[in-house]
């Protein structure tokens, strides 16, 4: 029988190398992931924890407050809608929100594009002008505003509401979208206006499509913000029939102090709409993102 004495043949230093760059990478990728899914957990717990409750009894809730639910209460939804008039809350929040949302990126992408795409004399002033708002409190602003709006006669109507929504929103709407519209290239105006196009034209038939992805970043902070705003309902909206949910919500909470899970209903009531609105937009949130990376 014969035995190989041969030495084995090293391997060589390019391959080991690789080798564990490959580790290396697979490590950190790994840890990423358990820091991400960790993170995922810890946020998601909360809102799971308040769906879950929502369905239970006062008497469950009090005597079994992290487990399952071993009867399905509906009824607490039931309340939360036509008891703490949820319905109507619901119905201003999305009246109210959804026109400052479409009126504030429809003034800002056109104060963007012309920010963006044209030079001017005082461009940069006025630019500038419009990035301060992103400085301003909000709290600082209500008394002058509640003054505003008692003066020109639009204090209890869902105007006082939606031109403050528009005005702290156009800030940062318009330092996104300008950022974006500043990426593009000039050829394509260029060849716009040689097919006979014009300004508003390019505007509606150009840009606008090609802002798309960051439209939808714009519209899910907009939506949010006037969603959750709170502040200038308190304010400006006394008639129990033009509130919007967050000031609903709160009455309904001080009313119903001891009532938990009908408050945790009513919550999951507001927090649907949000996240089913967030999933619509998904696609076009992570293609912004990835667009906003390979132009930067």
């Amino acid at each position: 029988m014969e035995v190989n004495n041969q030495p084995r043949t090293p391997m060589p230093r390019k391959e080991i190398n690789e080798k564990t760059a490959r580790i290396k990478k697979i490590t950190r990728r790994t840890f990423i992931y358990v820091i991400l899914i960790a993170f995922a957990i810890v946020n998601a717990y909360p809102i799971v924890w308040m769906i879950l409750n929502s369905f239970k009894s006062s008497q469950e809730f009090a005597l079994n407050p992290f487990g399952l639910p071993t009867e399905w209460v509906w009824t607490n939804y039931v309340e939360a809608w036509f008891t703490a008039n949820i319905n109507t809350y619901f119905f201003n929040s999305v009246i109210v929100g959804g026109a400052a949302v479409v009126l504030t990126v429809l003034f800002g992408a056109l104060a963007s594009y012309f920010l963006a795409r044209f030079r001017f004399k005082g461009q940069k002033i006025l630019y500038s002008f419009f990035i301060l708002g992103l400085l301003v409190p909000i709290h600082a602003t209500l008394v002058p505003m509640f003054i505003l709006m008692q003066n020109i006669g639009l204090l209890d109507t869902r105007l006082a509401l939606i031109f403050p929504y528009i005005a702290f929103n156009l800030s940062i709407t318009i330092f996104l979208l300008t950022n974006f519209m500043r990426s593009f290239p000039q050829e394509i105006e260029e060849s716009a206006v040689m097919d006979g196009a014009g300004v508003f034209k390019i505007f509606w038939s150009i840009i606008l499509p090609m802002t798309r992805p960051v439209l939808a970043t714009v519209i899910i902070i907009n939506f949010i913000n006037n969603w959750n705003e709170f502040s200038f309902a308190l304010v400006l909206i006394n008639d129990d029939l033009l509130r919007t949910l967050p000031l609903g919500l709160a009455n309904f909470a001080g009313q119903h102090s001891t009532n938990y899970t009908a408050q945790m209903a009513a919550l999951t009531i507001v927090l649907v709409p949000t996240i089913l609105f967030y999933l619509f937009m998904e696609k076009q949130i992570v293609e912004g993102m990835t667009q906003g990376a390979v132009k930067g």
